[in-house]
């Protein structure tokens, strides 16, 4: 287990201190942004390495898969409760730009909720 574990350590470092942008000779952006996936047996503390994420990363937002849809991750149109008109709130991938966001149990969303956060992740952009 503890094995896993450094395994795991190793990948957030990683992502912690990301990559290195870069441009090719052909003009082609690489973003040097890390995604980490940690996929392992229940019970590997893989939501206490995202709990220490969240508590050590100055701008990072935890969430949970299984309370989360596409909207709360990116962002969303809701009717302001003051004024009454409409206003974009914004999601934990919006929360958490040039940061972290980290998803727990991400396996327990919905797939087309796992779907619309993958442009997210590679592209840089959400729509």
């Amino acid at each position: 287990s503890s094995g896993i574990n450094a395994e795991y350590g190793k990948g957030i470092l990683l992502m912690l201190f990301g990559g290195v942008a870069k441009r090719t000779v052909e003009k082609t952006s690489l973003r040097g942004d890390v995604n980490v996936c940690i996929v392992g047996d229940p019970s590997t503390a893989k939501s206490q390495f995202l709990k220490q994420v969240a508590d050590f990363s100055p701008r990072c937002v935890y969430t949970s898969g299984k309370a989360s849809s596409a909207a709360g991750l990116t962002a969303a149109v809701v009717k302001d409760e003051e004024s009454g008109e409409f206003v974009i709130e914004a999601g934990a991938l919006l929360l958490a730009d040039n940061g972290v966001c980290c998803i727990d149990e991400f396996d327990k969303m919905d797939v087309r909720d796992q779907v619309a956060i993958h442009e997210a992740m590679e592209q840089q952009t959400i729509s």
